[in-house]
């Protein structure tokens, strides 16, 4: 006879089933109606993210001075501070870029020669370069994509305008919101959101200054390796080599191959540009996975899986801001997870494995 026992337990193990599918299901289909819709509305979204990373990570000043004076001079002070920095980090990658531009505009022939050279080689050994390239590409071309950069840049004045506006309305209303969130009727959802906001800014804060200084650390190791090899604009490439290595995996590659182009272009030799690429590359192999992991510890432990697809996914949907605030974005999500025991496991999943390793800990 059959056994009637197992008939209610493979029903609830099918319907267990169903609702874990359905919770899958539910989930896939949210995530990417958030994402549409972070795409559809970038530019009401992207200026609260951007203020809120910098409110997170200035709030410490806001705090400690707004004890020792007024409240609204305390916040003068700090928006003064903010806008120096903006305006300093903004006039050295200016420079920088500024400087190459102009070295291309005088000594863009050699480019386009080697460029003509390169071509011919590929034919000879029957590899047709792609008709549109070597139809345009020529320094005209190379000249008016630099120009339409500096304008996409020029528009970012707008965007940073909103940002200070939603930066000076948010520390004047952090305190508040602290109090409502402590006054909440749910005491635990409040807690965990003041939890969470602290812990997300205190792990900003690191990373801000974690990667200020492995970018300085970059910008002088490729000022000395260019200056040894006698490259030209040795402190352009370094200037531009710190600004770039805020953005993981990407700025780096971009800060080691446009040397080696010059490279290639000044030596006229592709085993010495090949060199300086290697050098440039072991450099930044050295900061990236081996100092800046001893440094930062497990606190800002991500899987480098994660951290790049963050970046791609983040670039696509808001562009060079995105390459930037993604890896962050992803350190505040992880956090938050952590945070209550039904999505803490999200934080473990995604976190670095903690059974392989790093550089830093192997060594």
């Amino acid at each position: 006879m059959p056994d009637r026992e197992a008939a209610p337990l493979t029903t609830a193990a099918g319907r267990s089933g169903a609702d874990r599918s359905l919770f899958v299901a539910v989930a896939t289909v949210a995530t990417i109606a958030v994402l549409t819709a972070v795409y559809l509305a970038s530019s009401v979204i992207a200026p609260i993210v951007c203020a809120l990373f910098i409110i997170a990570i200035v709030w410490p000043v806001q705090s400690w001075l707004q004890l020792r004076v007024p409240k609204l001079l305390a916040l003068g002070i700090v928006i003064a501070m903010i806008a120096v920095v903006f305006v300093v980090f903004g006039s050295l990658i200016a420079w920088g870029f500024g400087r190459i531009a102009r070295w291309l505009a005088t000594d863009g022939e050699r480019f386009q020669f080697l460029y003509t050279q390169l071509v011919a080689w590929l034919e000879e050994r029957g590899i047709a370069v792609a008709g549109i390239w070597a139809e345009h590409f020529n320094m005209r071309w190379l000249m008016r994509a630099a120009q339409e950069i500096t304008g996409r840049l020029n528009t970012t004045i707008s965007f940073w305008l909103v940002v200070m506006v939603y930066v000076i309305l948010g520390l004047l209303e952090i305190d508040g919101t602290e109090r409502k969130l402590r006054a909440m009727a749910n005491a635990n959802a409040g807690r965990v959101m003041i939890d969470g906001a602290s812990a997300t800014a205190e792990k900003l804060r690191r990373y801000v200054m974690i990667r200020t200084a492995m970018s300085v650390a970059t910008g002088v190791l490729v000022w000395a390796i260019a200056s040894f090899w006698g490259l030209p604009l040795a402190v352009e490439w370094g200037v531009i080599a710190f600004a770039l290595n805020y953005i993981p995996f990407i700025g780096p590659f971009i800060a080691t191959v446009f040397p080696t182009l010059f490279a290639l272009a000044q030596f006229g030799s592709w085993q010495e540009a090949l060199v300086v690429f290697v050098c440039l590359n072991v450099a930044q192999f050295v900061i990236g996975s081996y100092i800046e992991p001893h440094v930062s510890g497990s606190a800002l432990a991500i899987s480098p899986f994660i951290v790049l697809f963050s970046v791609f996914l983040w670039t696509f949907l808001w562009g060079l801001f995105g390459a930037f605030i993604g890896v962050p974005i992803t350190i505040a999500i992880l956090t938050f997870c952590a945070q209550h025991p039904s999505s803490r496991w999200i934080a473990d999943l995604l976190g670095a494995p903690k059974d392989i390793p790093t550089v830093a800990e192997s060594v």
